[in-house]
């Protein structure tokens, strides 16, 4: 009789980025910060990355998952050491949730967050399959590179 494969939970802080194959379910915690996944429905293997701001003013020497731009680089970099193109990646986008509505901000990191991902997706010419962006509170997310599938649960913040 065969054993199921045993599934490996990874979990992603902010500017964290995981990728790989299966059986790896990826989990984090959003707030205004945005994951992107990329699955590849051939091959089963795929990343999630967990941005935390669209970019940095000074560029570094290494390249660093807390900005979009850099972490969809990165995620790019590791689609192509597997040889697969992005365009045959299903893409889904999560997060952006407001944390402090109410309160007057001189910039909303939540929506400059999501204005990025829409862009990079655009410039790389991508298309989201899925998203679930905005809002007022925080997600979960669970990716299973397995299937695919991605869990979502938001929690809307209840204002006083």
């Amino acid at each position: 009789m065969n054993q199921p494969a045993r599934v490996i939970d990874v979990s992603l802080l902010p500017g964290e980025l995981y990728f790989g194959d299966a059986p790896v379910r990826v989990r984090t915690l959003l707030g205004s910060c945005v994951a992107i996944t990329m699955w590849h429905p051939q091959r089963l293997l795929g990343g999630m990355c967990h941005y935390m701001l669209p970019s940095r003013q000074q560029q570094g020497r290494q390249l660093d998952g807390k900005y979009a731009d850099e972490a969809m680089q990165l995620l790019l970099r590791e689609a192509a050491r597997h040889h697969t193109r992005p365009q045959d990646y299903q893409i889904k986008l999560f997060g952006g949730g407001s944390m402090f509505p109410g309160y007057s901000q001189p910039t909303n990191i939540a929506h400059s967050n999501v204005k990025a991902a829409r862009m990079l997706l655009t410039r790389h010419q991508l298309r989201p399959s899925a998203e679930d962006l905005g809002r007022k509170g925080h997600r979960n997310v669970i990716f299973d590179i397995s299937s695919g599938h991605v869990w979502v649960r938001h929690q809307d913040l209840i204002e006083s």
